[in-house]
Protein backbone atom coordinates (compact mmCIF):
# COMPACT_ATOMS: atom_id res chain seq x y z
CA UNK A 1 0.00 0.00 0.00
CA UNK A 2 2.81 2.44 0.92
CA UNK A 3 4.78 1.57 -2.47
CA UNK A 4 1.46 2.34 -4.40
CA UNK A 5 1.04 5.68 -2.48
CA UNK A 6 4.55 6.53 -3.12
CA UNK A 7 4.00 5.92 -6.63
CA UNK A 8 1.19 7.79 -6.78
CA UNK A 9 2.68 10.57 -5.23
CA UNK A 10 5.01 10.60 -7.42
CA UNK A 11 3.38 10.55 -11.00
CA UNK A 12 1.06 13.63 -9.52
CA UNK A 13 4.52 15.64 -8.41
CA UNK A 14 7.00 15.41 -10.50
CA UNK A 15 10.88 15.92 -10.64
CA UNK A 16 11.20 18.62 -13.35
CA UNK A 17 14.60 17.79 -13.36
CA UNK A 18 14.64 16.29 -16.42
CA UNK A 19 14.45 19.35 -18.37
CA UNK A 20 16.75 21.35 -16.01
CA UNK A 21 19.73 20.82 -18.45
CA UNK A 22 17.60 22.92 -21.00
CA UNK A 23 16.88 25.87 -18.44
CA UNK A 24 18.75 29.29 -19.21
CA UNK A 25 20.73 27.19 -21.89
CA UNK A 26 23.43 29.73 -23.81
CA UNK A 27 22.53 30.41 -27.26
CA UNK A 28 24.30 32.82 -29.86
CA UNK A 29 22.36 36.15 -30.53
CA UNK A 30 21.82 34.68 -34.25
CA UNK A 31 20.65 31.58 -33.51
CA UNK A 32 17.87 33.11 -30.71
CA UNK A 33 16.44 35.39 -33.17
CA UNK A 34 16.33 31.97 -35.87
CA UNK A 35 14.55 30.08 -32.69
CA UNK A 36 12.66 33.10 -31.73
CA UNK A 37 11.14 33.32 -35.21
CA UNK A 38 10.61 29.90 -35.92
CA UNK A 39 8.76 28.90 -32.64
CA UNK A 40 6.81 32.59 -33.38
CA UNK A 41 5.70 30.83 -36.70
CA UNK A 42 4.44 27.24 -34.92
CA UNK A 43 2.65 29.00 -32.21
CA UNK A 44 0.89 31.62 -35.01
CA UNK A 45 -0.17 28.51 -37.22
CA UNK A 46 -1.33 26.72 -34.40
CA UNK A 47 -3.33 29.42 -32.71
CA UNK A 48 -4.67 30.23 -36.08
CA UNK A 49 -5.88 26.84 -36.33
CA UNK A 50 -9.13 27.78 -33.87
CA UNK A 51 -10.86 29.45 -36.98
CA UNK A 52 -11.72 26.12 -38.48
CA UNK A 53 -13.53 25.62 -35.37
CA UNK A 54 -14.16 22.02 -33.92
CA UNK A 55 -10.77 19.63 -33.98
CA UNK A 56 -9.08 23.57 -34.80
CA UNK A 57 -9.92 24.62 -31.23
CA UNK A 58 -7.84 21.61 -30.16
CA UNK A 59 -5.03 22.11 -32.37
CA UNK A 60 -4.66 25.95 -31.45
CA UNK A 61 -4.78 24.71 -27.74
CA UNK A 62 -0.98 23.48 -28.58
CA UNK A 63 0.43 27.10 -29.17
CA UNK A 64 1.38 26.79 -25.82
CA UNK A 65 4.14 24.56 -26.82
CA UNK A 66 6.31 26.71 -28.53
CA UNK A 67 6.36 29.62 -26.08
CA UNK A 68 6.53 26.75 -22.98
CA UNK A 69 9.85 25.74 -24.98
CA UNK A 70 11.04 29.58 -25.47
CA UNK A 71 10.73 30.64 -22.19
CA UNK A 72 12.35 27.17 -20.58
CA UNK A 73 15.51 28.22 -22.76
CA UNK A 74 15.63 31.61 -21.74
CA UNK A 75 13.68 34.26 -20.68
CA UNK A 76 14.22 36.82 -23.39
CA UNK A 77 13.90 34.26 -25.84
CA UNK A 78 10.18 32.93 -24.87
CA UNK A 79 9.38 37.01 -24.58
CA UNK A 80 10.60 37.20 -28.02
CA UNK A 81 8.44 34.48 -29.55
CA UNK A 82 5.45 35.66 -27.25
CA UNK A 83 5.85 39.59 -28.68
CA UNK A 84 6.31 38.07 -32.15
CA UNK A 85 3.18 35.54 -32.15
CA UNK A 86 1.55 38.25 -30.67
CA UNK A 87 1.68 40.70 -33.81
CA UNK A 88 1.60 37.68 -36.00
CA UNK A 89 -1.72 36.49 -35.32
CA UNK A 90 -2.61 40.73 -34.72
CA UNK A 91 -1.92 40.48 -38.37
CA UNK A 92 -3.12 36.79 -39.74
CA UNK A 93 -6.04 36.31 -37.29
CA UNK A 94 -6.94 39.29 -35.00
CA UNK A 95 -10.23 37.21 -33.80
CA UNK A 96 -7.45 35.24 -31.74
CA UNK A 97 -6.63 38.03 -29.98
CA UNK A 98 -8.20 37.73 -27.06
CA UNK A 99 -7.38 34.05 -26.32
CA UNK A 100 -3.75 33.70 -27.36
CA UNK A 101 -1.73 36.69 -25.04
CA UNK A 102 -4.20 36.03 -21.92
CA UNK A 103 -4.60 31.90 -22.51
CA UNK A 104 -2.33 29.85 -24.43
CA UNK A 105 0.48 32.22 -25.21
CA UNK A 106 0.33 33.59 -21.04
CA UNK A 107 0.48 29.74 -20.28
CA UNK A 108 3.27 28.79 -22.01
CA UNK A 109 5.57 32.16 -20.37
CA UNK A 110 4.22 31.09 -16.86
CA UNK A 111 4.99 27.57 -17.35
CA UNK A 112 8.40 28.28 -18.66
CA UNK A 113 9.11 30.60 -15.78
CA UNK A 114 8.03 27.89 -13.46
CA UNK A 115 10.23 25.57 -14.60
CA UNK A 116 12.97 27.54 -14.15
CA UNK A 117 12.48 28.30 -10.71
CA UNK A 118 10.01 25.05 -9.50
CA UNK A 119 11.58 21.93 -8.52
CA UNK A 120 8.44 19.74 -7.91
CA UNK A 121 5.53 19.54 -10.64
CA UNK A 122 3.16 20.41 -8.39
CA UNK A 123 4.33 23.87 -7.81
CA UNK A 124 4.79 24.36 -11.47
CA UNK A 125 1.23 23.63 -12.33
CA UNK A 126 -0.35 25.61 -9.06
CA UNK A 127 1.66 28.44 -10.33
CA UNK A 128 0.96 28.04 -14.11
CA UNK A 129 -2.82 27.46 -13.08
CA UNK A 130 -3.01 30.32 -10.97
CA UNK A 131 -1.22 32.32 -13.88
CA UNK A 132 -4.18 31.29 -16.27
CA UNK A 133 -6.69 31.86 -14.14
CA UNK A 134 -4.95 35.13 -14.10
CA UNK A 135 -5.52 35.81 -17.78
CA UNK A 136 -8.94 34.30 -17.90
CA UNK A 137 -10.49 36.68 -15.23
CA UNK A 138 -8.62 39.54 -16.82
CA UNK A 139 -10.44 38.60 -19.94
CA UNK A 140 -13.98 38.10 -18.04
CA UNK A 141 -14.12 40.87 -15.71
CA UNK A 142 -11.56 43.77 -17.42
CA UNK A 143 -12.16 43.45 -20.97
CA UNK A 144 -15.53 41.72 -20.83
CA UNK A 145 -15.48 39.10 -23.54
CA UNK A 146 -17.54 35.92 -22.84
CA UNK A 147 -14.72 33.43 -23.30
CA UNK A 148 -16.15 31.03 -21.71
CA UNK A 149 -19.65 31.13 -23.27
CA UNK A 150 -22.92 31.86 -21.72
CA UNK A 151 -21.65 30.34 -18.46
CA UNK A 152 -19.29 33.94 -17.83
CA UNK A 153 -21.63 36.30 -18.85
CA UNK A 154 -23.40 37.34 -15.38
CA UNK A 155 -20.01 37.65 -13.83
CA UNK A 156 -17.29 36.01 -12.23
CA UNK A 157 -18.65 34.85 -8.68
CA UNK A 158 -16.65 33.14 -5.95
CA UNK A 159 -17.51 29.78 -7.43
CA UNK A 160 -16.87 30.48 -10.60
CA UNK A 161 -13.31 31.68 -9.91
CA UNK A 162 -12.42 28.34 -7.71
CA UNK A 163 -14.06 26.62 -10.84
CA UNK A 164 -11.87 28.45 -12.72
CA UNK A 165 -8.73 27.72 -10.86
CA UNK A 166 -9.29 24.06 -10.02
CA UNK A 167 -9.66 23.38 -13.53
CA UNK A 168 -6.45 25.98 -14.73
CA UNK A 169 -4.73 23.85 -12.24
CA UNK A 170 -5.37 20.76 -13.73
CA UNK A 171 -5.26 21.77 -17.40
CA UNK A 172 -1.31 22.58 -16.62
CA UNK A 173 -0.86 19.40 -14.49
CA UNK A 174 -1.62 17.70 -18.38
CA UNK A 175 0.67 20.29 -19.54
CA UNK A 176 3.73 19.80 -17.03
CA UNK A 177 3.26 16.31 -17.78
CA UNK A 178 3.54 16.31 -21.07
CA UNK A 179 5.54 18.20 -21.63
CA UNK A 180 7.94 16.32 -19.00
CA UNK A 181 7.26 13.52 -21.61
CA UNK A 182 8.43 15.22 -24.87
CA UNK A 183 11.54 16.41 -23.08
CA UNK A 184 12.17 12.63 -22.56
CA UNK A 185 11.58 11.30 -25.57
CA UNK A 186 13.11 14.13 -27.38
CA UNK A 187 16.57 13.70 -25.44
CA UNK A 188 18.11 11.24 -27.74
CA UNK A 189 17.93 12.82 -30.37
CA UNK A 190 17.81 16.65 -29.39
CA UNK A 191 21.05 17.11 -29.70
CA UNK A 192 21.48 15.89 -33.75
CA UNK A 193 21.33 18.42 -36.24
CA UNK A 194 20.50 22.53 -36.15
CA UNK A 195 19.00 22.13 -32.93
CA UNK A 196 22.39 20.50 -30.81
CA UNK A 197 22.36 22.97 -27.97
CA UNK A 198 25.84 21.64 -26.89
CA UNK A 199 27.31 23.00 -29.71
CA UNK A 200 26.30 26.37 -28.55
CA UNK A 201 29.34 28.81 -27.52
CA UNK A 202 28.87 30.46 -24.08
CA UNK A 203 28.40 33.81 -23.73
Amino acid sequence: MSRLLKKCKQFINSDTKVAAKYIGFPLPPTRKIVYGALLASFATILQSAGMLGGLGFVVSALSTLPILIATVISLQLGFLTYTVALVMIAIIQPSELFAFPFTTGLLGLGMGFAFRYFKRGILVAAFSGITLTLGILFILLVIQFPILGPAGTSGADLNLIMAILLFSIFYSWIWMKGFLLLVKRMDRVIGKGPFDFQKSPSK
